[in-house]
């Protein structure tokens, strides 16, 4: 899979079956969008490209409220590279793209710089200029300019649209189990362990941390079933995201204790798969009540993973 990350460096493209999106998710609506574009390339003899924004174009809007991501741009690269795609356009949202008319839009980048033959795009898909460019003009525009659209109807789940936004919505309530059947594959976040406080281990229950990053989109405070992807494995284990309120003041971050575990794992990457949610963050009135109470939590995580 090839990677543009900007327009310069994009010449010469063999004739491509396009999807367009921002695909800020890869979940179900996207997977099924991206897979007919596939689809249709193999069939044609056409490359697969994906055209996408490195950042999300409604933070490009002057006193816009900031769209938080639910994926790292290189899970979503990943996640393109698994559904097939030859090409990723993955192009920064600047002020002049913001700015093009839809035309603009269409004859500059869909057809002179992606080389677009087929163009597969979302019921509510939007581009040019105050996103005046909808769904049937783009087939217009086709017609004239040499390339066939196809529109995808809403992907449902138990009746509900599948959307990024639902998603934020699901994430952000703490009913993470619930995610699963909108992504297509597990909530997860993650990041490099970093030195904590070390309170976990003096109380028995030692823990790897990761900071959590502010323009993710993250689950509400408390305790949750999870398990850990290290080197490739999957471990069972629990995890708190929260401030830890019995023992100080301190930001926003994720604790896992992994069960039966017992390498060292600060600078390494892992990803911690959230399952459930069990109870919510709680300042206690002791180290020795948090201890206890902890002790409860690992005794249902246990429970649960068939420890």
């Amino acid at each position: 899979m090839e990677v543009f990350n900007n327009l310069d460096d994009i010449k010469n493209i063999k004739p491509t079956a396009l999807a367009l999106g921002n695909f800020d998710g890869v979940h179900l609506g996207h997977q099924t969008l991206i897979k007919q574009a596939v689809s249709k390339a193999e069939e044609l003899w056409l490359k697969s490209g994906v055209f996408t924004f490195s950042n999300h174009p409604k933070n490009l809007i002057p006193n816009g409220k900031a769209v938080k991501n639910i994926i790292y741009e290189d899970e979503k690269l990943a996640l393109l590279e698994e559904l097939g795609v030859d090409y990723v356009f993955n192009i920064p949202f600047t002020s002049e793209i913001m700015t093009m008319s839809p035309e603009d839009y269409v004859k500059k980048l869909l057809v002179d710089k992606f080389n677009c033959k087929e163009v597969f795009c979302g019921f509510n898909y939007r581009f040019g200029y105050k996103a005046k460019g909808g769904g049937r003009y783009l087939k217009e525009l086709g017609e004239n300019l040499g390339f066939n659209v196809t529109q995808i109807p809403p992907v449902t789940v138990g009746g509900d649209v599948v959307s990024s936004t639902l998603i934020r919505s699901i994430i952000k309530s703490g009913d993470i189990e619930d995610c699963a059947a909108y992504l297509g594959r597990p909530y997860d976040i993650g990041g490099v362990v970093v030195v904590g406080n070390r309170l976990g281990k003096t109380i028995g229950f030692p823990t790897s941390n990761i900071t959590i990053d502010e323009n993710m989109v993250t689950p509400p405070n408390g305790v949750y079933i999870t398990y850990c992807i290290y080197n490739g494995k999957r471990y069972p284990s629990i995890t708190n995201v929260g401030v830890k309120p019995t023992i100080g003041t301190f930001a926003k971050n994720m604790e896992t204790h992994i069960f039966n575990f017992d390498k060292e794992l600060y600078g390494s990457f892992i990803k911690i798969e959230f399952v459930k949610r069990t109870r919510p963050e709680v300042k206690f009135n002791s180290k020795e009540e948090l201890a206890a109470q902890i002790g409860k939590d690992c005794e249902m995580a246990k429970a649960f993973h068939g420890i």
